[in-house]
């Protein structure tokens, strides 16, 4: 007999205690060896005062058990509160978000019947770091961070995703177009890593058009990697061009810890009425289930739902005329129970291998060795409301030895030299500083800013300016 698995279970806000319920009264029925500790996570705690949404004797719990099954969670709007799911993606190094997307026509609607793909997320930077910063009256500063030792993980996960699971195409999509560095570095790591792989089938799409085509043509994709933002739009994407957001459940994977859930929210106007379809988080159920080594009890219970969507007994929110009835949240948990131990008849059926359907971490060699890397320069934002020749004059005038000014810009778009009257700027401006011969130091930087200041000019950000191996690790101002 295998040994009961501890996991975790927070029963979230809104919907969330339903589906929740709904859902582990399934897996009690299939007889799922889970001993399970249950947390108070979210609104409750936000209201207490907790800004973070999760008590300490929740984290306690989670270090026990390494697996939580999570109901939807409702974050107060405004400012001072954390996204709980953010915070848990990052705490608990959940590097890799998974959603499967699949259709189940004719019994739910969708304009894509042969549909069947998997989205593979970074989970843990890009804009979703949520580092920002108001510099001026003007101008917001919201930094994507990308890492090369995250972007390795990630897109090495996808590949190990798609052998594990039979998948035959890897696609990445980003933005290296426009976001030649974060993004184009991404590009490059996938372009790397894909040769390890040479039996899945590889693509590339800008991810605009890709977004479009997964909405127009999704049988075109079988797994997709990409960063956070992205993913988590193309996930919505998908999930909704399949039939519903509903029915769509999602795994967050990282070295020492799982979280499992459904892709929506909490829906608090339907809070109470028993009439959420608890699908989405009984997928992330299935998905829990194989990476906990009950494979089998995820085979039985996946199955025993495409049965009951086949029967024609639906929640409201995927009723349709050839639809047989029409029930709420605790009466489809219990008509999946009475198909246990039934397989779907034209519904592709589930059959989970041990431990195989989340994929494996691998570690591979750094996509690109350690570069020289270089000090060359400074860019100094300003907050300035004056015409731009009279603070190149004053900046000339304080440069010193070290460092000469070589350009003045405003959102990306160079105005000194050569400005052009009527450009659209805002009140802050980047004045970019390279070096004017030899080496400079740090204590170059700190010297000009240091005369920066002297002459009461606001600078109201810094950023160095480094080459690596000769090439520039920062983007390039037109006429550089």
């Amino acid at each position: 007999m295998t040994e009961s698995k501890p996991i975790t279970v927070a029963y979230g806000d809104g919907i969330g205690p339903e589906i929740m319920e709904a859902t582990l009264s399934i897996l009690r029925e299939a007889k799922a060896k889970l001993s399970i500790e249950t947390i108070e996570v979210g609104e409750k705690q936000y209201k207490t005062g907790n800004t973070t949404g999760i008590p300490a004797s929740a984290w306690e719990s989670l270090r026990r058990t390494k697996v939580l099954l999570k109901a939807p969670i409702t974050t107060p709007q405004g400012g001072g509160y954390k996204s709980l799911n953010v915070t848990m993606r990052k705490t608990l190094g959940l590097y890799a978000n998974v959603r499967p997307c699949v259709c189940y026509h004719p019994f739910v609607k969708t304009a894509h019947p042969k549909m069947d793909l998997v989205i593979v997320r970074e989970n843990e930077e890009d804009l979703y770091a949520g580092i920002e910063y108001q510099l001026t009256h003007d101008a917001v500063h919201c930094i994507k961070l990308i890492t090369r030792s995250g972007s390795e993980r990630i897109v090495r996960y996808a590949f190990e995703y798609a052998v594990a699971n039979g998948r035959k195409k890897v696609t990445c999509m980003s933005k290296d177009n426009i976001m030649k560095m974060a993004d184009g570095m991404f590009h490059k790591i996938y372009d790397t890593i894909a040769v390890e792989y040479p039996q899945i089938e590889k693509e590339h799409y800008i991810i605009d058009i890709g977004t479009a085509r997964i909405a127009s043509q999704p049988e075109r994709f079988d797994v997709i990697v990409t960063e956070n933002l992205y993913g988590d739009i193309i996930s919505d994407v998908a999930a909704e061009v399949s039939g519903s957001v509903g029915l769509a459940g999602s795994s967050n994977i990282g070295e020492n810890f799982a979280m499992f859930e459904a892709i929506h929210g909490s829906a608090p106007d339907i809070a109470g009425k028993d009439i959420a379809n608890p699908s989405g988080l009984l997928g992330g159920a299935f998905m829990m289930l194989v990476h906990i080594g009950q494979s089998d009890v995820a085979t039985l219970v996946h199955n025993a739902w495409l049965a009951t969507l086949e029967s024609g007994i639906h929640t409201a929110d995927i009723f349709n005329e050839s639809s047989k009835e029409k029930v709420g949240t605790q009466a489809f948990a219990e008509a999946v129970i009475a198909h246990l131990g039934k397989t779907p008849k034209s519904l592709k059926a589930a059959n989970y291998k041990a431990r195989g359907e989340q994929g494996a971490t691998k570690k591979g060699a750094p996509t690109a060795p350690v570069a020289k890397r270089e000090l060359i320069g400074v860019d100094v934002f300003v907050f300035w409301k004056d015409e731009v020749d009279k603070l190149a004059a004053i900046l000339k005038e304080l440069t010193g030895n070290a460092l000469e000014l070589q350009t003045i810009s405003s959102k990306g778009l160079k105005l000194w030299p050569d400005y052009v009257p009527g450009m659209n700027v805002t009140d802050q401006f980047n004045c970019r500083f390279k070096k004017s011969g030899a080496a400079i130091t740090h204590a170059d930087v700190a010297a000009l800013t240091a005369r920066l200041a002297a002459k009461n000019l606001d600078f109201v950000k810094t950023e160095n300016l480094y080459e690596y191996d000769g090439k520039a690790g920062y983007s390039l101002g037109q006429g550089e």
